[in-house]
């Protein structure tokens, strides 16, 4: 099951590097726009594998459990990265304009923490909920114990999550004074 899911996070790049290919070198944007709408049908091929996977007696393991997390982050953070390859491949191959970079101190820093960390929650929501469906699914607390713990785990990380990522709220990141960056 482990390798089923580094394929389909395999698979997921190689979707949409086929579909910037297409979109920028092969200048068939169509052919772009279909590839890179194909990347969710990988999340629905994993979590039916899963769910077979389980359903045929596997005893639910952290594998099952990354299966959540990645089908989560998937959805919560696919389309942004996306949007970001496809920027890079626009100024690289296409002479679109260079991609802006994400501000690294003040309140825009501080914004696009927050930011991040909803778009955890929108991931850890999802998976839990992932998570939840499969262990109703199995219906049987000694074979589901792990996924339970996965999900203690994540929550676990959402919570420090939201503590660094609101502390550059209450503390924002500086600018180096110009005296500092020439030493």
């Amino acid at each position: 099951m482990a390798v089923f899911i580094i394929g389909c996070e395999m698979a997921f790049w190689v979707f949409v590097l086929a579909g910037l290919v297409s979109r920028y070198m092969l200048r068939a944007p169509k052919l772009g726009a279909f590839l890179l709408y194909c990347t969710p049908v990988i999340d629905l091929v994993l979590l039916a594998a899963t769910v077979i996977h389980l359903r045929g007696g596997a005893e639910a393991s952290f594998v099952h459990g990354l299966a959540a997390i990645y089908i989560g982050c998937s959805i919560a953070y696919g389309h942004a990265m996306i949007r970001w390859a496809d920027a890079q491949f626009a100024h690289r191959f296409a002479g679109g304009p260079a991609p802006q970079k994400k501000a690294k101190t003040g309140e825009e820093h501080a914004r696009n923490e927050r930011l991040g960390w909803l778009r955890h929650l929108v991931a850890w929501a999802i998976g839990c909920a992932v998570l939840y469906g499969m262990i109703i699914m199995v219906n049987e607390p000694s074979q589901t114990a792990a996924l339970r713990q996965v999900m203690e785990w994540w929550t676990w990380v959402l919570g420090i999550d939201f503590v660094i990522s609101f502390s550059y709220t209450i503390w924002p990141r500086k600018a180096k004074a110009a005296n500092e960056k020439a030493s």
